[in-house]
């Protein structure tokens, strides 16, 4: 009995994602490959691709940081990508001097340039932190990409390139940003090679 009901959640789960997956086959191509010119532009105009988020969305970031400056799938020069997430000592003490939701902010005022491109991941589309940095990025100059989720949030309103995942399930926006992330780093390599 145990197993069977296993089973269940188990499809359940795997058609929700597969269902995610399919609406952004319908409804975000066109916004994916834009936001992947967006970047392939960034790169080759000597900019550099800026990612922050937290957690799971974190965790993306830096994922997607690693594929443009190591590689994808091909070899090819190294990108200019970072996420700010990744040191600790930055983090908290902008958490501890000033507020949490500063950390991406003080560090765009550091690193952030001309050409540059801030890309800004968060599943409920409102993490203040996210949020003000994109402010902030705009305010500089930069344009602003946005991976969110459920209704997109404050977030999706004030991004330049934004694509929500329609979904109340964390894990399913998660997948599916880290979907569109490895898209976009196929993308944006090709145009390397």
């Amino acid at each position: 009995m145990h197993m069977l009901a296993d089973k269940k959640k188990i499809d359940f789960w795997l058609k929700e994602s597969i269902e995610i997956k399919n609406n952004l086959r319908h409804k975000e191509i066109n916004s994916i490959s834009i936001i992947a010119k967006v970047l392939t532009k960034c790169l080759k105009k000597d900019g550099k691709i800026i990612l922050f988020g937290n957690g799971g969305s974190a965790a993306d970031a830096q994922h997607i940081a690693a594929e443009l400056v190591g590689r994808f799938r091909r070899e090819r020069k190294a990108l200019a990508a970072i996420a700010l997430n990744t040191n600790t000592s930055v983090i908290t003490a902008i958490a501890n001097d000033y507020d949490y939701k500063d950390i991406f902010v003080r560090q765009l005022q550091a690193l952030a340039r001309k050409n540059d491109v801030a890309f800004g991941i968060s599943t409920s589309g409102n993490s203040n932190n996210v949020f003000e940095a994109l402010v902030m990025a705009k305010h500089m100059g930069l344009t602003t990409v946005a991976l969110t989720g459920k209704d997109g949030g404050k977030i999706a309103r004030i991004a330049d390139y934004n694509i929500t995942i329609p979904s109340n399930n964390t894990a399913h926006i998660q997948e599916a940003h880290i979907t569109i992330g490895h898209i976009l780093c196929e993308l944006v390599e090709e145009a390397f090679i």
